[in-house]
């Protein structure tokens, strides 16, 4: 396999790994690309690269740069907005959890508090079966962000030292 081969491979996969995250194949496909870039990009460079329009290119940059894991940069002598993706894996998983915490997990913390509230009846089969699960959803949902928090907060070299002690 040819560098060229190789290249396209990664950006199919990492396009097809971030579609099952939950954020579009084309999103993950320019982050890939970025990624893998060792200079900034422009849009046309990333239309050009993957077969895609401007709109669609605009779209997921912006989203990208939401997410916190792209940049936008301005060159001297150049109207162009040049692209560029951090290159810290560790910084971009912390970035990415940080995201995903904020996005998903405090907003389901959020609901099951507000649903904990209702009035139920003790007697009610069915009440009782929605405060046991939403009970137990709450403990694990409160764990997850527990270490969600914690990993988001460690040091690359702590977490990695920790953790290869369970191997």
């Amino acid at each position: 396999m040819n560098y060229t081969e190789a290249k396209d491979q990664f950006i199919q996969s990492w396009g097809a790994l971030g579609s099952s995250w939950g954020i579009s194949r084309t999103m993950a496909q320019i982050h890939a690309i970025l990624m893998i870039s060792p200079i900034s990009r422009t849009a046309e460079d990333i239309m050009e690269e993957i077969g895609i329009s401007r709109g669609n290119v605009s779209m997921s940059l912006k989203s990208l740069i939401e997410w916190g894991i792209v940049f936008k940069e301005f060159k001297p002598n150049d109207r162009k907005e040049y692209f560029y993706s951090e290159k810290d894996i560790w910084t971009m998983t912390k970035q990415v959890a940080e995201e995903r915490r904020r996005r998903e997990l405090i907003p389901v913390l959020r609901m099951l508090d507000k649903v904990s509230k209702a009035k139920l009846s003790e007697k009610n089969i069915d009440h009782k079966e929605f405060k046991k699960m939403t009970t137990e959803l709450s403990k694990m949902a409160k764990q997850s962000d527990k270490a969600l928090s914690a990993l988001i907060k460690v040091e690359k070299n702590w977490f990695f030292s920790k953790f290869l002690k369970f191997f």
